[in-house]
């Protein structure tokens, strides 16, 4: 390589260096919305330690998985307090779902497996051979079946009567998230950019329905699923009934992690740098964002907003007052 080639170079890789640092230090999100995450009250902080991340909200509970103690807590909502811990021998990744009078755990690890805790005793009723394909997957449960994706990108219909795989349905490459609403089974797809809805009756797949890029994480309100599209942080509105996009709204929170809610007529989003996203689905408008230290994943329950700061190893109560008000 010749001096001028290299000099060349060099310029070019320091040009190139001083543009992606410039991108990564710009501050993300909807700017004329933003507020600083510490000026939203907590009504409680929680010190799981380790990385408490996916939630689900029950009659009378919160449960939330942590990798790094390989367990799943369960927070007595009136008091703030771990009432139950459920150890397990490989760390839990994938989601939460309730249902069928049990906790279902995703568990990863060499053979990836479904765990079923019983709610009234917190303790393990089974383990199935039906782990997740990965590891920010998810799993539901409706219609009479627990739902979810496999490695091979095969939407498993579990029968919880028998605690047994009913049904293997193929999807498109890279389909990992589904989500029960409407009778229908919806699955985000992380490479197509599509939604794939599933007939949760008959197991039959139906048309897909683009949106935008690299969507993962979805949620269910207000008549539409909304999908969290991790390749621009955009969030894109699928009415469940014409199963059509009506709506994708720049959030500005693209990036690996994240999630989405709906509660108390709102949309809830999180991913790092930005905690906490509110959207008006009335509007389908950014209503409020904050920044800060916190966030991966969020939940709406007991009239509040249950959020995670992974890194830190917490769980923020939020009351919905503070998050609505102006």
């Amino acid at each position: 390589m010749t001096g001028k080639k290299l000099t060349f170079l060099m310029f070019t890789c320091l040009c190139v260096a001083i543009f992606a640092e410039g991108q990564s230090s710009a501050p993300p999100g909807v700017k004329e919305v933003q507020r600083n995450i510490s000026m939203l009250p907590r009504v409680a902080v929680i010190n799981l330690g380790g990385d408490p991340d996916w939630m689900a909200i029950g009659e009378d509970a919160v449960w939330i998985s942590n990798e790094k103690h390989k367990s799943v807590f369960r927070i007595d909502p009136r008091t703030n307090r771990i009432v139950a811990r459920v150890r397990f021998a490989d760390p839990p990744c994938s989601g939460l779902a309730l249902g069928f009078g049990s906790l279902w755990v995703p568990i990863c690890g060499k053979r990836p497996s479904l765990a079923r805790v019983d709610v009234k005793t917190n303790r393990m009723a089974a383990t199935l051979p039906a782990g997740p394909g990965d590891d920010e997957g998810g799993i539901t449960a409706g219609g009479g079946s627990v739902w979810i994706v496999d490695g091979e990108s095969e939407l498993l219909r579990i029968d919880p009567e028998r605690n047994a795989i009913a049904q293997k349905i193929a999807l498109p490459p890279g389909s990992h998230n589904p989500l029960f609403a409407e009778r229908i089974v919806w699955v985000t797809g992380n490479r197509s950019n599509q939604l794939t809805p599933v007939d949760a009756a008959t197991g039959a797949v139906l048309p897909a329905i683009p949106v935008g890029p690299k969507p993962r994480f979805l949620a269910v309100g207000a008549g539409s699923i909304w999908t969290l599209n991790q390749g621009d942080g955009s969030i894109t509105r699928v009415n469940a009934k014409t199963k059509t996009a009506e709506a994708t709204i720049p959030a500005g929170i693209p990036g690996n992690g994240g999630e989405i809610a709906f509660g108390a007529n709102s949309v809830w989003a999180t991913v790092f740098r930005v905690p906490l996203t509110r959207v008006d689905p009335k509007s389908n408008q950014i209503v409020r964002q904050w920044l800060g230290a916190g966030g991966d994943s969020v939940r709406f329950g007991f009239d509040s907003i249950w959020l995670t700061d992974l890194k830190a190893g917490q769980l923020w109560r939020i009351a919905l007052r503070d998050a609505t008000g102006p």
